[in-house]
């Protein structure tokens, strides 16, 4: 990790739990949103209204609270769309991402009530009486059973402060449910769109359209003591005011301080494991092209020194979290050492 990634900023980091909820999760982020939105979805919808469908927390992790945000969008033309954002790493990550994506789905069914009523409120921006229910009263029961599975479609954005190695080496990768041999779209109503962040490498300098603006700023505005004289649209003296850590509340900049300790152990965590795994797999590679009989022999001292190396890991992790003065509770809890191994690096 450079010292870059360790450096405070006059602005929150969005790839924090709680930086990406000041930024993207409360109403007061709707014209950010919908700025990012017809940026990311341009030539396929324009939004002009949203509303925050996820009221209460739908994930199913106590862990995954305040990172999903799920959004219900009216575009110009009459259409309604749902986006969810997420923003954390976490293993089996394309795996997860399409759990929560059916389930956006899957709530459409279960909450037709409530969507009707969400699609009155955007429509007139005055909450509907709670018994009103015109689609139910007014459909035929036989009409109804079928209508009710006609679904807005969904789209996930996933904006990664990291790597995904199952996706192609690529800022942005959009996926589509297609025909395996045509390529042909077969339903349009599922759309995953996922952000790879360390993948966008342009400079300001280099960013033409609003979209590499905005994408240049979340990437990089943690880092900085201001907005750049370049960023002169509306929606970036919003975000400004958004995300200036001097506005935050005194409850929100505890949580600030506690989300950016754990994203930081996190990043060193992930970085010093790939740089291990990638030198034990050179080791390996050598040792067997060196090596020419005795499989029994080999395999016992791979196996002796990917434990070896293992150990090794902790113990360099542990020796960077406390150059930075992380506590020792802290550098337990992401390395497993003891408090005595600890005290003896």
């Amino acid at each position: 990790m450079s010292n870059k990634d360790l450096t405070c900023g006059h602005f929150v980091n969005p790839f924090t739990d709680i930086g990406f909820k000041i930024i993207f999760g409360q109403p007061a982020s709707k014209e950010l949103l919908i700025t990012l939105l017809n940026e990311l979805l341009a030539g396929e919808h324009q939004i002009e209204n949203l509303t925050f469908l996820d009221k209460e927390n739908h994930s199913d992790n106590l862990d995954d609270a305040g990172i999903i945000y799920d959004l219900y969008c009216l575009t110009t033309t009459g259409e309604y769309i749902i986006v969810e954002m997420q923003n954390r790493f976490h293993s089996n990550f394309l795996d997860r991402t399409l759990f929560y994506m059916c389930r956006a789905i899957g709530r459409q069914v279960e909450n037709i009530r409530e969507k009707r009523k969400k699609e009155r409120e955007l429509r007139t921006e005055n909450p509907a009486p709670e018994e009103e229910d015109d689609f139910m009263l007014n459909e035929a029961k036989a009409d109804y059973y079928g209508a009710r599975y006609k679904l807005s479609t969904v789209y996930g954005i996933f904006l990664m402060n990291f790597r995904e190695p199952e996706l192609e080496a690529k800022f942005r990768t959009d996926t589509v449910i297609a025909d395996r041999e045509s390529g042909k779209q077969v339903n349009p109503h599922f759309r995953q769109i996922f952000l790879q962040f360390p993948y966008f490498t342009k400079e300001l300098n280099d960013c033409e359209t609003l979209y590499d603006k905005l994408i240049y700023t979340l990437k990089n505005m943690q880092h900085w003591n201001r907005m750049p004289e370049a960023l002169k649209e509306q929606v970036f003296n919003r975000l400004e005011e958004l995300a200036a850590v001097a506005n935050l509340s005194l409850e929100d900049r505890i949580a600030y301080d506690k989300a950016l300790d754990r994203y930081r152990v996190s990043r060193i965590v992930e970085e010093d494991a790939r740089e291990a795994g990638w030198k034990q797999g050179l080791e390996e590679g050598r040792a067997e092209g060196r090596a020419e009989g005795h499989a029994e022999g080999r395999v016992e001292g791979r196996a002796e020194g990917r434990a070896e190396g293992r150990a090794e890991e902790r113990k360099s992790i542990a020796r960077n979290l406390k150059s930075l003065h992380f506590t020792t509770e802290q550098i337990m809890q992401a390395t497993g050492l003891s408090e005595a191994e600890i005290e003896a690096l």
